[in-house]
């Protein structure tokens, strides 16, 4: 029988990049890169040399922007760029609107086009790219690849380079690093880590990972954590260890057997040309508001409408959506939020159904409620986790077939980041608005990113050509679904229940 494991060879000088962080580095297909793309907006403008020297201060203090990662039968490696060159990864971009193009419209097509435009395997995977002049200031363009971080730690290290930032706590260096060592940090080896993240929770990550789960899972896995201390408990902790070992056997087949979501336009072949929009920021504290009336939380409040706005789009281009649900993966955290600055990519997957086809908005809002309980108690995010770590091992034609099973039951890709409540400045200038976009995997061409900033909340949207060639048309719906569901939920019989 023929091993799914590559060969052994000797091991190259340098980091051992993580197995999770080894299966986004591979990713990457005809039709999607595995990059991570942001865009800052800064009021007033500022220069290409106090960006550079902001970068060099700041960001590079972060070893993984100074390294390469290059590829072995085991993996890859973390491998210092000996020929960095900050000239590389920091410049001008031109912006040239097309006739009858907006200065934004133009930016919109330039992100597009960067999302699709592969970064140099030979240097470090990552570039900003900057327009001196928008709309009275500048722009800012980031493009870094998945295998670096995932969007929790990216935003922090993004944080960390504004004005007022904190740098990187300093690790321990290590006395006597040997060949092939995980590098200059006080880390613990990667199989000690994915015991810790799959195999054993440690309370003070997997909880924080599951808090929107609910308490169930909370307590399974401190028992988990905690084996013997809980085995004192007697009859009812043997219950609850039981419970919680049924749980993990159902949502391993709930993987398993996930049925496809149904078929609309958004899902199909990509031709691998992408459209990015985004939205102007809803007034948090309003969100806030209907959540409470309503007794749902922001994200049900938020997904709702992307749910109505994706029903509308199809229906005015002749789709109806009625009796139609199409199936998001959200990330899940599973880290610590002070551990971000370390990089990596900590986080599970939950299938998340969106009901695009109620149109009522009160109706559409519990639905997502409901979804939204019904995976409490889940083990999906940690399993998934389980999943990239152990694909990470196999060859590349098997991990493609292994991960495709998440991008076959899906429609799009959806991940909600909280971010600053108050503006930030960044080389003496206000970031007055911000918005990233999500890769995805396999044939999925359609990524949403919902995120809070400044007292604000946005929704961005990344999509196939091929599948969702106008995504402003659907980013043009989101407004009008919260205005709906703000009146109607204005308008219902308050001091009841609703």
């Amino acid at each position: 029988m023929t091993s799914l494991l590559p060969p052994t060879p000797p091991v190259p000088a340098g980091e051992r990049m993580s197995r999770v962080d080894t299966a986004w580095l591979r990713m990457d297909n005809d039709v999607n890169l595995m990059m991570i793309v942001g865009v800052w907006l800064l009021t007033p403008a500022i220069t290409l040399a106090a960006l550079k020297e902001r970068v060099a201060a700041k960001l590079l203090q972060y070893d993984r922007f100074r390294q390469k990662a290059v590829p072995d039968a085991m993996g890859a490696m973390w491998v210092a760029d000996t020929a960095f060159d900050i000239d590389h990864h920091v410049l001008a971009e031109p912006l040239q609107p097309q006739r009858g193009e907006s200065e934004r419209q133009a930016l919109q097509r330039l992100c597009g086009e960067l999302a699709t435009r592969p970064l140099d395997p030979q240097r470090p995977l990552w570039q900003f790219h900057f327009i001196e002049r928008y709309e009275g200031g500048s722009a800012l363009v980031a493009r870094v690849h998945h295998c670096i971080g995932d969007g929790i730690a990216l935003i922090s290290v993004m944080l960390s380079i504004t004005d007022g930032g904190s740098d990187p706590p300093r690790r321990r260096r290590r006395s006597t690093p040997s060949v092939g060592d995980r590098g200059n940090d006080d880390r613990t080896n990667e199989g000690d880590w994915l015991a810790d993240a799959v195999l054993k929770p440690l309370t003070d990550i997997a909880v924080k990972a599951v808090a929107m789960y609910g308490g169930g899972v909370a307590k399974s896995l401190e028992m988990l954590a905690n084996p013997q201390q809980n085995l004192l408990g007697g009859v009812g902790s043997s219950l609850d260890m039981a419970r919680s070992g049924m749980q993990v056997l159902a949502d391993v087949g709930a993987l398993a057997l996930m049925a496809d979501d149904s078929p609309t336009l958004l899902k199909g072949r990509p031709a691998g040309r992408k459209r990015v929009a985004w939205s102007e920021p809803l007034p948090l504290d309003e969100v806030k508001a209907i959540g409470r009336g309503l007794g749902c939380s922001v994200n049900d409040v938020l997904l709702s409408c992307a749910a109505g706005a994706f029903g509308e789009y199809l229906r005015e281009r002749g789709q109806d959506p009625a009796a139609k649900e199409i199936r998001a993966m959200v990330p899940v955290n599973l880290r610590p939020l002070d551990q971000a600055w370390k990089l990596g990519n900590r986080f599970g997957l939950a299938p998340l159904v969106l009901p695009i086809g109620i149109a009522n908005p009160v109706e559409r809002v519990y639905a997502v409620h409901r979804r939204m309980d019904e995976l409490k108690g889940s083990y999906q995010p940690l399993l998934a986790f389980a999943v990239l770590a152990m694909s990470g091992l196999l060859i590349k034609p098997v991990q493609d077939l292994v991960l495709g099973m998440f991008a076959k039951k899906a429609t799009a890709v959806m991940t909600n980041v909280p971010g600053p409540a108050q503006h930030l400045k960044f080389c003496g200038a206000t970031l007055r608005q911000t918005m990233f976009w999500v890769p995805a995997s396999g044939d999925i061409g359609v990524g949403v990113s919902i995120l809070s900033y400044g007292g604000g909340v946005q929704f961005g949207l990344i999509t196939d050509e091929a599948l969702c060639p106008d995504p402003q048309a659907v980013i043009d719906r989101f407004q009008p679904e919260f205005d709906k569901l703000l009146l109607l939920t204005l308008m219902l019989p308050w001091g009841e229940a609703a």
